[in-house]
């Protein structure tokens, strides 16, 4: 009997005998191959023609689920990138939020990460469907988690009462962005050091 939950995706054979994989199977690969592909050469030629033929899909599937190609290639970031900037949760908020930081960093200095998400952030200002996507897949998400570690923290009592812990994301993840997408200065460890300790710490005379 077929399993209604997840349903065979059109004209997606197995390769390997009669049938059809499921639809999320299906999506996992392409998701893979996307991922794949922005990392090692970034959004410039990446085609629906050509992940299809990667991944072994076809352009029908691809449309119904992603309505541009923006789109596709954001939630194919997003999914390549998502294990490596997971929030840990050790108690102790400066050693987190310094391990947060470093993970991003990494990602944004030495990986082609850094170039794939400026480069989505710029195509984001004139693609409405990458613009929502966006909003929606990766800056969503990681505002929510962030939030949610630093009210934990405020709740331990490792930040005062009533602080906005949303500008508080904003001034740290938003100091890296800045320096990512106007790179008069470089992202370095003693730079996310600083952030988190003048945060942390308070910049007021002693």
């Amino acid at each position: 009997m077929a399993n209604d939950a997840n349903p065979p995706a059109a004209g997606e054979g197995t390769g390997r005998g009669r049938g059809r994989r499921p639809a999320d199977e299906v999506r996992a690969d392409v998701l893979r191959t996307v991922g794949d592909l922005l990392l090692a050469e970034g959004i410039g030629d990446l085609t629906f023609e050509r992940v299809a033929r990667a991944a072994g899909v076809s352009k029908t599937t691809l449309y119904k689920w992603w309505p541009s190609r923006g789109a596709l290639c954001l939630d194919g970031y997003f999914h390549a990138v998502e294990n490596t900037l997971a929030f840990p949760d050790t108690g102790d908020i400066r050693a987190d939020l310094l391990a947060q930081l470093r993970a991003f960093a990494q990602v944004m200095t030495r990986t082609p990460g850094g170039r794939v998400l400026a480069e989505l952030i710029g195509a984001s200002q004139t693609d409405q469907d990458l613009a929502t996507a966006y909003r929606r897949l990766y800056s969503s998400q990681r505002r929510r988690l962030a939030g949610e570690r630093l009210l934990r923290a405020q709740e331990l009592g490792q930040i005062r009462p009533g602080t906005d812990v949303q500008i508080l994301v904003d001034q740290l993840w938003g100091a890296v962005y800045h320096r990512l997408l106007i790179p008069d200065e470089p992202v370095t460890d003693e730079f996310v050091v600083g952030l988190v300790g003048n945060l942390l710490d308070g910049v007021g005379p002693r």
